[in-house]
């Protein structure tokens, strides 16, 4: 009988069986180190070649860490049984701890998404257990008559301080337990069986009796109001952030507040200027990002100091206990590894150090309130987060590098229907891509395009939203306001335009988007167009690619209001296809340039939308076509030649161009967008560099415009009149 060959050398296991622990414990301590410093980034950035590595990375970190302690169990158990000396025993527990550390993880990542949040109680489980490992490992190794249980013991109370911060952290960012943190102790409202009972008896007893309703002090509301007029500093910033961060965090779980708060938010942002409202917002939203992302807020409070200091000084003192030891029994490199453990932990507690001390909450933490800024105090606290806030902001002011200083993205990506039907990828060569679903990848490097968020657009948005905030004193007007999908612009006498009203009021939200965002296209490629202000038709051009973007690369975000906004755009991008090949409209011939999401010629776009505009339009399509195909391709054209018949003339002279209009209108679409987008979305995009549409949001609330506003101007009490 022949015998079995063995597939694998045993010159490989050997190898194997020596390295692997060493080789995982090193990945493990990698994976540690590349989150520290690379998590902090994806809030500034959407950037692939940032997300991509940091979700590897923080898959891989757990199951590293787990994978390398179970062969630490199994290397004891082996050693046990093949006779080999107990001093390996002794080492391989004391490395055990470092990996209940490692899946602890680092301050600036607990979740990737919001999702983890919500298996907080997996990773419960997953301490217990892992502690139980541990033990386990430490339990065989105690017969050993090495001085390493007291560094190993330290280690471990280091590692489960670390976990367990995790799992709180994980805990408190859970929606469940986030919204309840919010709520505040029920209000059962005045004693209404008493009060009516002695208003009974009143009567009873013909006294002239009345109930009066007796309002909240003015002084509170009063002092609750006031905010330091002019433009704000860099502490200023971050305290008023940290201010309303702490009233209207609940809209991300959808509580309500009062108009107290609105109003109290509502004349703060009046008063300020476009570019710091903008800061201010940004700075909110990283606080919202460090809450439900990071392990920062379980740090910041009394248990948290003390349980930080406490594992910081159990690592500093095993690492003095172990160069105290003998280590003559112990290999050379294994004692070199141990060495780097300590040191590669000790290094990222460092690491972590620096950044809680540059981190915004320690500048609330010393000084919450801008309030506390009196003369007797400016000269001393103030100036000293002043400092810190300033080396934060400028330490990284690197041109080639703003990724380092920004507290977002800054960025809005881009999609154009006309360019992407012009662009089309061969299906041939894209079959294994739709097989294992990387499509949606491959459409976002090809034809996804990412610009800046420019101050002009910046201003443009703020003085939009502030106007309506102006006008909307009551609770009717700003529903209505943001319920508006360019009805409110359009109607409006001064420069309104009414019979353009039907493209927006009697369509569904997506096919709105759909028809504006052809519509801006064919009049921006438009040879004859010459705008009096460029800036104008340059905002409704980004932002019209930018809604598209949301509707098509981002459908999970857009569900509350896309509707079948998805079939719309494909039915739309057949029928474009299907024309410009029919009129012999030029696409690309090379496939390397559409693999490579090359941009389409202002040449080949000019004829594309004068190829549509030219189509005979007399009769609406829906009248030959029918309903079965949700293309909007021609509807759209039958918008621009409205849109192409509108006066070109300045502002300035008391009327208005198209593009003004234009431009006013994407703004309330994007505006209706972000206030009926849920919540969670939202703050799922802080996460992936933040988006525009958030800020936008956020904003909105900020002057009052929404409907989270609920509750009417409370009642100190109820008191019982008796007499005239």
């Amino acid at each position: 009988m022949a015998e079995s060959v063995d597939p694998i050398p045993e010159a490989w296991k050997s190898l194997w069986d020596k390295w692997d622990l060493r080789a995982f414990i090193f990945i493990s301590l990698f994976l540690q180190t590349l989150l520290v410093l690379v998590a902090p980034l994806r809030k500034r950035t959407s950037r692939s070649w940032v997300i991509m590595p940091l979700w590897s990375a923080y898959l891989l970190a757990d199951w590293a860490a787990n994978f390398a302690v179970g062969l630490i169990a199994s290397s004891n158990a082996d050693s046990k049984s093949k006779g080999k000396t107990s001093t390996d025993a002794d080492l391989l527990a004391f490395w055990a701890p470092f990996l209940l550390v490692h899946l602890g993880g680092p301050d600036t990542i607990t979740a990737f998404a919001l999702e983890d949040n919500e298996l907080w109680l997996r990773h419960l489980f997953g301490l217990l257990f892992q502690c139980i490992a541990v033990v386990y490992v430490f339990i065989q190794a105690v017969p050993v008559k090495e001085n390493l249980w007291i560094p190993t013991l330290l280690m471990f109370l280091a590692g489960v301080i670390k976990y367990a911060e995790r799992t709180r952290s994980l805990y408190l960012a859970s929606a469940s337990s986030f919204r309840d943190s919010m709520l505040t102790e029920p209000d059962p409202g005045p004693n209404y069986a008493k009060l009516m009972d002695e208003y009974f008896s009143k009567k009873m007893a013909r006294l002239p009796t009345r109930i009066e309703m007796l309002p909240e002090p003015d002084r509170v509301v009063k002092a609750a109001n006031t905010f330091k007029p002019g433009p704000l500093t860099n502490l200023q910033v971050v305290q008023y952030a940290y201010r309303y961060f702490e009233t209207f965090k609940g809209l991300v779980v959808d509580l309500i507040f009062s108009f107290r708060e609105r109003n109290q938010s509502r004349d703060f942002f009046l008063a300020r200027s476009a570019e710091d409202a903008f800061r201010v917002v940004e700075v909110e939203l990283n606080f919202l990002y460090e809450v439900l992302f990071t392990k920062l807020p379980v740090v910041y409070d009394g248990l948290g100091y003390c349980c930080r200091c406490f594992s910081s000084i159990a690592v500093i003192m095993s690492l003095v206990l172990f160069y105290h030891t003998g280590k003559e029994k112990f290999e050379g490199f294994d004692v070199g590894v141990t060495y780097t453990l300590l040191i590669g932990a000790i290094t990222l507690d460092v690491v972590a150090f620096i950044m809680l001390v540059f981190s915004d909450w320690t500048v609330v933490a010393l000084q919450k309130s801008p309030d506390q800024d009196t003369s007797s105090t400016k000269s001393r606290s103030s100036r000293i987060l002043s400092w810190l806030l300033e080396i934060k902001t400028k330490r990284f002011k690197l041109d080639s590098l703003p990724i380092l200083s920004r507290r977002w993205g800054e960025t809005m990506s881009t999609y154009n229907l006309i360019c992407y039907c012009l662009n089309r990828r061969p299906r041939n060569r894209t079959l294994l891509f739709e097989y294992v679903g990387l499509t949606t990848f491959l459409d976002e490097i090809w034809y996804v395009e990412r610009i800046r968020f420019y101050p002009t657009l910046r201003d443009f948005i703020f003085k939009e939203l502030k106007g309506k905030s102006q006008m909307a004193d009551d609770l009717d007007t700003a529903r209505e306001i943001c319920s508006a999908k360019g009805e409110w612009v359009l109607r409006i006498e001064d420069y309104g335009r009414k019979e353009l009203l039907p493209f927006v009021v009697d369509v569904d939200y997506d096919e709105s988007l759909l028809l504006w965002h052809i519509a801006t296209d064919l009049c921006y490629h438009d040879e004859k167009d010459e705008p009096q202000n460029e800036d104008y038709r340059s905002i409704a051009k980004h932002i019209s690619d930018y809604m598209i973007y949301l509707l098509v690369m981002q459908p999970n975000m857009m569900a509350a209001v896309s509707g079948i906004g998805l079939i719309r755009f494909r039915d739309t991008c057949a029928e474009a296809t299907k024309f410009f090949r029919n009129s012999n409209v030029k696409f690309r011939k090379s496939w390397f340039s559409s693999c490579c999401g090359g941009k389409v010629d202002l040449e080949v776009l000019q004829q594309a939308s004068e190829r549509i505009l030219a189509v005979n339009t007399e009769v609406p399509p829906i009248t030959v076509k029918g309903d079965r195909s949700k293309s909007v391709l021609f509807d759209a054209a039958i918008l621009a030649h409205r849109l192409k018949e509108l006066p070109q003339k300045d502002i300035i002279t008391g009327k208005v161009d198209k593009w003004y209009i234009i431009s006013k209108v994407w703004i309330e679409l994007l505006s209706f967008a972000a206030t009926h987008i849920r919540s969670d979305s939202h703050a799922q995009q802080l996460s992936r560099g933040g988006d525009l549409i958030t800020i936008v949001w956020l904003l909105m609330a900020h002057f009052g415009l929404g409907d989270q506003f609920q509750i009417n101007e409370g009642h100190a009490r109820a008191k019982l009149i008796v007499g005239k």
